[in-house]
């Protein structure tokens, strides 16, 4: 076979693209809107500055200036609103919620059932204001499939980083057979997050990798919502924790430590874990070593608050449950706040599931009676979140390039802390999903019109 001359591979070559270009479909020009605000928490800096006009493209911020927003802009007035970066819980359960009947529910719930429950969970959620959260423990993965039905655009809810399963040892806090009689419990085992070994420990966080998680969750201490004795026992040992971290830190993972007890804390800091989880019992040596390590402090305060009142009545909780939980809810607090007087980098998590999904906001409340300033606990739901998920690029303040994710309440946040409990409007991603405290009828047709496209691209 004779090849074609040089001239006429050239044209053909010149030919090529032009012809690709009008079979390609043409990609729709990203629309502009401006979000004006009567001011604007600058998460940066921890102030508040005044009118402010966020020029936002696609799902992205363009530019913040100040001051009103030209003529002729396609606008979104917000009027003398406090327009603030879109909030980041970094402790969430988002397919469970407290219950009386919690403890028989799953003896009876499929999978199915928590699954479905979720996706309302995750809509209260985002409509309180919080656009991204860290999900810290679920029972199948099932959180797993939450996240990817939501960037899927399936459904609507935050932005999910989800650990999956939390990992833990036999009888431990992250052992769902505590309580279960002999022929219920079986044998967890690595591929269930149960170790007990640090060849243990690497399996299960290559399971979890497996399984599509975005970090780990680790249960190297006692906890209040199992049937086990203690709250604040050390679960784990160093070199369990220690081969943990290392095996998550190969595969790119966070490592966050759910940890009440003084001792779990110690081993959990020393063995390099990013964050510390309650830390209800930490003492001055743990504060010194977190200082020292750089490691988070996640103190979920209205976790601690909601089970110490409902251990107070009757039936709410096993005996055993009630117990421990009457020992959390009062100390939770005063830690959170001598930690931040330690100067322990603080985050903001809830425990979300422990108490009814959709009052995070409550937290802002408690981190300021703990003596905690309104602008650094502001800051720990937006610029340290960030930080501690390695998301600065993209969430965490209102500022160009980042995810278009704003959130508005009425009045001064600085002044009173509460007005968070209160969202006025809700972008996520250059979507709106909420004003003036109602979903918006549009939010949820956008959701659907992006999941038939998904769908639709896949194929049969």
């Amino acid at each position: 076979m004779r090849l074609p001359r040089l001239p006429l591979v050239l044209a053909l070559l010149t030919a090529l693209p032009a012809a690709i270009a009008q079979d390609a479909p043409s990609t729709p020009t990203p629309a502009t809107t401006i979000v004006h605000c009567g001011h604007l928490f600058d998460s940066v800096n921890g102030r508040m500055l005044g009118e402010t006009s966020i020029t936002v493209v696609g799902e992205r911020i363009r530019a913040v200036t100040p001051g009103a927003p030209a003529p002729g802009a396609t606008v979104i007035e917000l009027g003398n609103a406090t327009c603030l970066p879109g909030l980041i819980d970094t402790h969430t359960h988002l397919t469970d919620q407290t219950s009386p009947t919690g403890y028989s529910d799953q003896f009876r719930w499929n999978i199915a059932d928590y699954a479905i429950r979720s996706t309302v969970y995750a809509r209260r959620t985002l409509l309180a204001g919080f656009t991204t959260v860290r999900n810290l423990g679920d029972h199948d993965y099932d959180s797993v499939a939450l996240r990817n039905a939501i960037d899927a655009g399936a459904i609507i809810g935050p932005r999910i980083f989800t650990a999956g399963t939390a990992i833990g040892s036999t009888g431990g806090h992250a052992d769902d057979s505590d309580g279960y009689r002999h022929d219920l419990q079986g044998d967890p085992g690595a591929k269930d997050g149960i170790i007990n070994s640090p060849e243990d420990a690497w399996k299960a966080v290559r399971q979890h990798y497996k399984e599509g998680v975005d970090l780990i969750k680790i249960m190297p201490s006692g906890g209040v919502l199992d049937e086990s004795s203690s709250v604040d026992n050390a679960q784990l040992t160093l070199p369990e924790i220690q081969a943990v971290v290392a095996a998550a830190h190969d595969y790119g993972f966070t490592v966050a430590a759910h940890a009440h007890g003084a001792e779990a804390i110690r081993r959990a800091v020393l063995a390099g874990v990013d964050s510390i989880e309650h830390g209800t019992f930490m003492n001055d040596e743990d504060m010194k070593l977190m200082v020292a390590h750089g490691t988070w402090y996640v103190p979920t305060i209205i976790a601690g608050k909601f089970v110490g009142e409902k251990a107070k009545i009757p039936g709410y909780y096993p005996p055993q449950v009630a117990r421990k939980a009457a020992m959390v809810g009062p100390a939770i607090q005063a830690t959170a706040g001598k930690a931040w007087r330690a100067g322990v980098k603080i985050a903001f998590g809830t425990d979300a599931a422990v108490y009814p999904h959709g009052q995070n906001a409550k937290e802002f409340e408690y981190l300021v009676q703990a003596g905690i300033p309104a602008a650094y606990a502001i800051q720990a739901a937006t610029t340290h979140a960030a930080q501690l998920l390695h998301q600065e690029q993209n969430i965490g303040s209102v500022s160009p390039g980042k995810y278009a994710d704003i959130v508005a309440v009425q009045g001064d946040p600085l002044a009173d802390i509460t007005r968070l409990q209160h969202m006025a409007f809700v972008m996520k991603a250059g979507v709106v999903y909420e004003r003036d405290g109602a979903l918006l009828p549009s939010a949820a047709a956008s959701a659907a019109a992006t999941s038939t496209s998904a769908i639709a691209a896949q194929g049969p």
